[in-house]
């Protein structure tokens, strides 16, 4: 957990700094932070949140930000560079959101530890129904 935290730090988001870490085998295969997709500029960079400005309730209108979700991040690292992320587990700093929920069922991770919850009760009954495992970290 101390890893996404370090990762998080990397993340170019205002509100919420999110670190995930995609683990198999007990080695790191990718990660991922909150942040501005290539060639977009991020929030910090623009000195201003979108989400923000537009008074948008955490845990609504993902799709209202400018930033792509750590976790989503982790997954598009994997895929970019051809590893496979099959049974493996993934390491978040925040509980996942349902899009998140969906991306990392689809991709085939088992299991999903997060240290910090979210506002998003949906993606844990998705993540129930389709059997992956999610837990909250306890230090």
């Amino acid at each position: 957990m101390k890893l996404t935290e370090e990762v998080g730090t990397w993340a170019s988001c205002f509100r919420r700094k999110v670190g995930a870490v995609i683990v198999r085998d007990n080695r790191v295969m990718a990660t991922g932070y909150n942040g501005a997709p290539q060639g977009i500029r991020s929030c910090i960079e623009r000195g201003e949140c979108l989400r923000e400005q537009m008074n948008i309730e955490s845990g609504t209108h993902a799709e209202l930000c400018f930033a792509a979700h750590a976790e989503q991040n982790a997954l598009i690292q994997a895929a970019r560079y051809g590893i496979s992320i099959d049974g493996s587990t993934l390491y978040c700093t925040h509980q996942p959101c349902v899009i998140c929920a969906k991306m990392i069922i689809n991709a085939g991770i088992k299991r999903v530890v997060y240290k910090e919850g979210y506002p998003d009760e949906f993606s844990l009954r998705l993540f129930a129904e389709a059997g992956t495992d999610i837990e909250k970290f306890e230090e």
